[in-house]
Parts: C-alpha cells; sequence; structure tokens
C-alpha cells in the first residue's frame, strides 16, 4: 500500500506477515498526524552493534479515509533500502535524511 503525503517522499505500507521481526523490537513512542491519525507503536532495529531508533511504525486505527493501511507497517525509506520489483529505490532526500548526516 502506498500513502502519498505532501512534502514526503511516498511511503510502503506492508502487511506485517511479510516483516521479519527478527531484528525489531517495538518502543514507546507514539506519534500524531493530523493526515493518519495516532500511531499504534514503533519499532527499533538492532542488527549487530547498531540500533536504529523508531524506524518503523503502525496505524492500527487510522482515521476513517486511511483505513487501508490499518495493521500495516512502514519502514522510513530514508534509513532503509526499499526495493520495488527487484530494482533498489534511491532513498529519498528530506530533513530527517538530512539530519542523518550531521
Amino acid at each position: 500500500m502506498l500513502v502519498f503525503e505532501t512534502g514526503l517522499p511516498p511511503r510502503y505500507y506492508l502487511n506485517r506477515t511479510e516483516v521479519d521481526f527478527t531484528h525489531l523490537a517495538p518502543t514507546d513512542t507514539v506519534t500524531a498526524c493530523p493526515y493518519k491519525g495516532t500511531t499504534s507503536g514503533y519499532w527499533i532495529a538492532q542488527i549487530g552493534d547498531t540500533s536504529y531508533s523508531d524506524i518503523a511504525w503502525v496505524y492500527d486505527f487510522p482515521t476513517p479515509q486511511l483505513l487501508p493501511i490499518a495493521g500495516l507497517i512502514a519502514f522510513y525509506n530514508e534509513k532503509v533500502d526499499t526495493f520495488l520489483d527487484s530494482r533498489l529505490l534511491d532513498r529519498p532526500a528530506t530533513l530527517l535524511s538530512l539530519l542523518q548526516e550531521e
């Protein structure tokens, strides 16, 4: 499922059954979005000795117009490699990606 928001790159929402949670752990982070609602949770990724805080999130109860993403998980495209039809997509340049470079 793709979600398009003004000023943000497209976000890819995936079925949780298609995600390997081996290196993911839930966090206490909750955020609110006027378009999508309030998140139900975020995940941190632990790869070796490196942690990637709040790299993925889910809306179990999104706003009515975004009900198709209910229960699906999304990752920050700026922080992960995203493959679409076996093709690696470029990581988008956003404020988040610029802050990571500092």
